[in-house]
């Protein structure tokens, strides 16, 4: 995962994105990565599944 904070307090789950951070430009080049899990992701401690991605146009 990238700049992706995931947490789970009873059946809320929290998701932390730091907005300021940047990870260059995706693969067609018309958009910049903020943060991605990178595919889908467990959840931590749980069985359900997560997929972000966060970004911004060039």
């Amino acid at each position: 995962m990238k700049n992706v904070e995931m947490t789970v307090e009873g059946t809320m789950l929290t998701i932390k994105v730091d907005l300021s951070k940047e990870f260059g430009p995706s693969a067609s080049g018309k958009t910049i990565i903020i943060a991605s899990t990178e595919g889908n992701m467990t959840i931590p401690n749980r069985e359900e599944k997560v997929g972000l991605n966060v970004y911004r146009k060039k």
